[in-house]
């Protein structure tokens, strides 16, 4: 049973599962941030009953650390060995086959249970100043069971996310996630960062409306963490670069050369695309 439960990493994705945690369960909850003065803030507000220290850390039931990706291993390879055997331990990662494939053995040795975690849900701002226990509210929580976590570990992790009105919890192998994150999330990242690019973005007050507002939002991103992310996932979103090049070039070629069908053609099946996926 899940009693006490420590996060890693107080910005915005482990600072609001920290409040969720808080808001709605019966749950301790600790917290450990690189700096200090974050989590000495959480605990201020309530949000934290203290801060997760060697002591605290080898009473955990259940680890999340929301941390970069390298920074994620670096830590779990020097505190890993403090956490007591049984202990859960789900990362928020955004890409999962190189977590598992570092993490997995670490777990492994110190008896502990690694189930990789993704939830779909963020804002276009960082830091613990944005959290919000909402945050998780009908999106989908992503888990990666891996050869360190047996069935009912995982079994107990969803059940955790339950508890804090996640929607949906998907289970997935590690290279399904990698794949699919690179279409759904990575990809969106991609374009809106390149859309923003052109001479007119300087001169749009006045003449945008919300499909600009849609396109543009996640170009507010963090690019180190997203640099990080993107080529950890190289093969899979440099595939779906090349698939998006290859349909913008059959708009460009239709418009270029005024084929009305041909255009109608292209924006018909888009719609027809999105009208049955929803």
């Amino acid at each position: 049973m899940i009693r006490n439960v420590v996060v890693v990493g107080l910005g915005l994705m482990g600072g609001s599962m920290a409040k969720a945690v808080r808001a709605y369960t019966d749950c301790k909850v600790y917290g450990w941030n690189r700096t200090r003065a974050v989590a000495d803030d959480a605990i201020a507000q309530g949000t934290l009953d203290g801060f997760a220290d060697d002591a605290v850390l080898s009473t955990a039931d259940l680890l999340v650390i929301s941390l970069y990706p390298q920074s994620t291993i670096d830590w779990l390879a020097e505190h890993i060995g403090k956490l007591k055997p049984g202990c859960l331990v789900v990362d928020f990662v955004g890409v999962k086959r190189c977590m598992v494939d570092a993490i997995t053995p670490l777990a492994q040795q110190a008896g502990v249970h690694y189930i990789g975690g993704h939830p779909m849900a963020g804002k276009e701002f960082s830091g613990f100043a944005y959290a919000e226990a909402a945050l998780f509210r009908d999106a989908s929580m992503i888990l990666v069971q891996t050869e360190s976590s047996p069935l009912w570990a995982v079994d107990e992790v969803e059940g955790f996310f339950d508890r804090l009105g996640f929607g949906r919890v998907v289970r997935c192998s590690a290279e399904q996630h990698d794949h699919m994150i690179a279409f759904t999330s990575q990809l969106c990242h991609v374009v809106s960062s390149a859309y923003i690019k052109s001479p007119e973005a300087l001169k749009h007050n006045g003449y945008s409306a919300g499909s600009y507002k849609d396109l543009t939002r996640v170009a507010k991103l963090n690019e180190d963490m997203w640099t990080e992310l993107f080529l950890l996932n190289q093969q899979p979103l440099v595939q779906e670069i090349d698939e998006i090049i290859k349909h913008l070039t059959e708009y460009r070629d239709a418009i270029a050369q005024g084929k009305t069908e041909e255009l109608r053609s292209l924006l018909r099946d888009g719609r027809t695309i999105k009208e049955s996926i929803g």
